[in-house]
């Protein structure tokens, strides 16, 4: 995708994003997303065809700036250290974008086909977010990590919504937690070689011979 192109995009999810901090997503038009966004209806409907797109291109957009990021894992840091460092970042670069996700969320709940569609875009995201901190999504128990860190994402960002605590405290409480929950669920599920793993790192095979010794 070329740079003018992602701009424009970019225009076009902040414009939307400004229409649903003011509570008007439901409301609001293709076209009048277009006028704010400064284009046509024409640009639009070839950049995003429906209103649930501009939502994937919002995750999109978050996922880039995730990804941009040079993480600086420690030897020593397990899969689960590696993701909670990872899905910190994801809601740092969501903060500026705190009133529109908390109208939004709300407003979605009236909108279930907005809501469903994001389901591919959501396991996306996902699949990066684990790639970010090593982890792969690939193999028989690859969907199984993904859905299990996209359902500790969701639960995780609930608790981020509701937490005015610049520091976050809760948040990081809540995605410890959850994370734990995870990495205990993925032992249960994958067996005994997984404690080895932990959460499915898939590193090197070395590391499940290192722990059989």
């Amino acid at each position: 995708m070329s740079p003018k192109l992602t701009d424009m995009r970019d225009k076009v999810v902040m414009a939307a994003l400004e229409f649903s901090a003011a509570g008007q997503w439901r409301q609001i038009t293709m076209p009048e997303i277009a006028t704010a966004a400064g284009i046509s209806s024409a640009e639009l409907y070839r950049l995003f065809p429906m209103k649930s797109d501009i939502l994937a291109g919002f995750l999109e957009k978050i996922d880039r700036q995730v990804l941009a990021q040079e993480f600086e894992f420690e030897d020593e840091d397990t899969p689960r250290d590696r993701l909670f460092e990872v899905l910190m970042s994801r809601f740092d670069a969501l903060a500026p974008h705190r009133v529109s996700i908390r109208t939004l969320s709300r407003e979605l709940i009236a909108d279930p086909l907005s809501t469903l569609s994001l389901g591919p875009a959501a396991m996306i995201s996902t699949t990066w977010m684990l790639a970010a901190a090593g982890i792969s999504s690939y193999g028989p128990f690859g969907l199984f990590r993904v859905k299990g860190l996209l359902a500790v994402w969701l639960a995780t960002l609930r608790v981020w919504l509701a937490e005015e605590n610049p520091d976050l405290p809760r948040t990081m409480a809540a995605l410890d937690r959850y994370l734990r929950r995870a990495e205990r669920g993925a032992i249960a599920m994958e067996g005994f070689e997984a404690s080895a793993l932990k959460f499915g790192d898939l590193e090197s095979a070395g590391a499940a011979n290192a722990y059989r010794e």
